[in-house]
């Protein structure tokens, strides 16, 4: 006899200010009677990547055995373009959207959570913010302060970290605009 796939409900969501700033997401996964809270946060990102990240996060701690999960978030963002598979289509046009005119935003997010939602039977949810959602609320606690912690290190898919330029030697005779050429 089939066994049943395991029920798990994610609630997550993401916080950033000022937007673009530092941000945070926070996640809550229910499975078997089981509670687990999950957050983290970047420097420097924007509210949109933090909801996707929480999402992610919770679809991460899913696992690799299939089950039917759902993921609540108040992102209308996040919801919207997973269920309506607006995401999908622009994987399939190379990252791009409004017929190849524009480039879709956080690829690098969309794709991993594509991935990991493919493993389970995933659906979306929306929530409505800050309601009587407790849930949902201690997400939003989560969120916020792991985007006030101190250290956060830099969200490598928005935040270009500078690689400083190897140093250039120049001659006695040589002028500045001679060793920028060189480089």
């Amino acid at each position: 006899m089939p066994q049943q796939p395991q029920n798990i409900v994610v609630y997550a969501d993401g916080a950033a200010s000022p937007n673009p700033g530092p941000g945070g997401y926070g996640t809550v996964i229910l499975r078997a009677g089981l509670r687990r809270e999950l957050s983290g946060g970047f420097r420097l990102t924007t509210n949109n990547r933090m909801e996707i990240f929480g999402a992610i996060a919770g679809l991460r701690e899913a696992g690799a055995t299939p089950a039917d999960v759902t993921v609540h978030s108040d992102s209308r963002y996040l919801v919207d373009m997973f269920n309506g598979g607006h995401a999908a289509t622009w994987r399939r046009n190379n990252w791009t959207r409004n017929r190849g005119k524009d480039p879709a935003l956080n690829p690098d997010l969309w794709n991993e959570l594509l991935n990991l939602a493919t493993r389970h039977t995933t659906r979306f949810v929306w929530v409505k913010s800050h309601a009587d959602n407790p849930e949902n609320n201690r997400c939003d606690e989560l969120a916020v302060l792991a985007r006030q912690a101190a250290g956060l290190p830099p969200d490598p898919g928005y935040e270009r970290v500078a690689t400083p330029a190897a140093p250039c030697q120049l001659d006695l005779f040589d002028y500045p605009s001679q060793a920028t050429r060189r480089e």
